[in-house]
């Protein structure tokens, strides 16, 4: 058996990362263990030193890691794409997100709008702006902890509208997905991976690179609600139809 590999990612690759380890050392024998936190967590314990083999971020900041020196270069490819979607706790009514309008509605109507501290935290803030509603909702937005699902904010009964990537809201109990923002006004991460030049096999590490990139990856990315970085979607959720 091959030496362990390990890996850092943020929240967003959780479970699919734990899922694609557990079939990399049952298919090539390759152990593969991946910690979880927060994106911004993760990129800064990079910056101060942490040592791994690989890192799994969204493409944005594993591009500032890359330019700072800390990815062996040539190694960093986008892997899959996670689309937005909004959640309501369970038993409340669950409104349309069929347009622009709808959005609106939604967002006016909540009481306390949960979002997180990743990327598409960032993207939701600034597309409110973009509906100039920025100053209406100023004081609804509720910020989920970093590392913690925006989602648990609906269960816990902190919040009444939540936004986040699906992969880490489709399994939460105590929620309901309505779907993902509409037209123009849809939020998307691509999750990039490399090498870290702190990697002590980069050999090996590349190997496993490739493997989080195949066809059979793939497959298991999209039972997580996220989809092959290389093609485009056109269903109600990422991963479910492919064209």
């Amino acid at each position: 058996m091959n030496p362990q590999i390990s890996g850092l990612s943020s929240m967003a690759t959780r479970l699919v990362l734990a899922d694609l380890s557990d079939y990399i050392r049952r298919a090539h024998g390759t152990p593969v263990r991946f910690e979880s936190a927060g994106g911004v967590e993760i990129a800064r314990q990079v910056r101060e030193g942490a040592r791994a083999d690989l890192i799994v971020l969204a493409d944005g900041a594993l591009a500032d890691l890359e330019a700072a020196g800390h990815l062996v270069e040539g190694t960093v490819r986008p892997l899959w794409v996670s689309q937005v979607v909004a959640a309501v706790p369970e038993g409340t009514p669950v409104p349309p997100l069929d347009s622009e309008s709808d959005l609106r509605t939604a967002l006016l109507s909540a009481q306390k709008i949960a979002y997180s501290t990743g990327p598409s935290g960032t993207a939701l803030v600034d597309l409110i702006a973009r509906l100039d509603l920025a100053d209406r909702l100023g004081d609804r937005l509720v910020q989920a902890p970093p590392g913690v699902p925006a989602g648990t904010l609906l269960s816990s009964g902190r919040a009444d509208l939540a936004f986040q990537q699906h992969s880490e809201l489709m399994d939460l109990p105590g929620i309901v997905v309505i779907g993902p923002l509409p037209g123009d006004m849809a939020i998307s991460s691509t999750f990039s991976a490399g090498v870290l030049a702190s990697s002590a096999q980069p050999g090996l590490a590349r190997e496993v690179l490739d493997l989080l990139g195949s066809d059979a990856a793939s497959k298991t990315a999209r039972a997580r609600g996220m989809r092959r970085a290389s093609t485009t979607v056109a269903s109600r959720f990422p991963g479910e139809t492919e064209r």
